[in-house]
């Protein structure tokens, strides 16, 4: 590691800590050519994967637009933001470790909503309507109707 003060190309490490969220480690350096102390910070790289949109542009993965979506259809639910970022966390990782470098905006979208329908019908028929964009009541009506069918109440 380079030393920040006299670019010296060789620093020891002095000490190592996990870092205060457990995902990083903290390291004290020390210079022997010029003997100042810096801290570094060492965390995994997450790779995660780029997003090709229905038009084609490609984009990277944006968690916070995945838990905006979440928040807007678990709005007045008893769905805690804890729930929600629990949620997210688990598509995170899932498409991360699918090891894919690109993945179809559709293919979230699917995983956004069978969480959703796991965790809460209501923000489940919600993120739907908005993200099939139902061109009429019947198409939302017989989204409604397989909904009660599978979760035995129709």
């Amino acid at each position: 590691m380079k030393c920040p003060f006299c670019h010296h190309e060789d620093t020891r490490v002095v000490d190592s800590r996990l870092g205060k969220d457990g995902n990083n480690v903290r390291r004290r350096r020390e210079c022997p050519s010029c003997e100042r102390r810096f801290t570094t910070y060492e965390r995994v790289e997450e790779i995660l994967p780029y997003v090709i949109k229905k038009d084609g542009r490609r984009e990277p993965f944006d968690r916070a637009k995945i838990v905006s979506g979440m928040q807007r259809a678990c709005e007045k639910r008893p769905v805690s933001m804890e729930q929600i970022e629990a949620l997210v966390d688990r598509l995170e990782r899932h498409f991360q470790e699918c090891g894919d470098k690109e993945i179809p905006a559709s293919l979230i979208g699917e995983a956004v909503m069978d969480a959703l329908h796991e965790t809460d019908e209501v923000a489940y028929v919600r993120f739907a309507s908005v993200y099939r964009q139902f061109k009429d009541i019947n198409e939302f009506m017989t989204e409604l109707t397989d909904l009660l069918k599978n979760s035995g109440k129709g």
